[in-house]
């Protein structure tokens, strides 16, 4: 059964110019670096957050689906403090809008954006998730 998140990807052509701008966004560079014999950068690993999730970036050439695919599926959602303030800092690092910040009811609010690198990034704010941490 599920017990919890442990890694999330993101998928990349430049993988170098994906984790600058991650570190800026996150404010902490990545702790793992893997290269192929001889190439760029194929994968670079944050660990972010109360639970030091990870957040993988990884070069696209490894990904399962093809290059260009329009956004869809399940949306993992990064828990924040203040929805609209994480929005506009995305936006302002060149992120473009997916779903604007909305209400779900009792308290979670969400938004997506899509990340420089076609990328959709979840922010939520989750009172379960805070009372969790409680």
């Amino acid at each position: 059964m599920l017990r919890g998140l442990t890694t999330i990807t993101y998928f990349a052509d430049d993988v170098d110019a994906a984790r600058a701008w991650y570190a800026e966004f996150l404010g902490t560079d990545a702790y793992y670096f893997g290269r192929e014999a001889g190439s760029d950068l194929a994968y670079v690993e944050f660990r972010i957050g109360d639970h030091l999730h990870e957040l993988g970036l990884l070069n696209r050439r490894f990904a399962p689906h093809a290059a260009g695919m329009q956004p869809a599926g399940a949306i993992a959602y990064w828990a924040v403090d203040d929805v609209q303030v994480t929005w506009d800092r995305l936006i302002e690092l060149g992120a473009s809008a997916h779903e604007k910040a909305t209400e779900r009811g009792a308290g979670f609010v969400t938004a997506s954006v899509l990340d420089p690198f076609g990328n959709v990034v979840g922010i939520m704010f989750n009172q379960h998730y805070l009372d969790m941490l409680a």
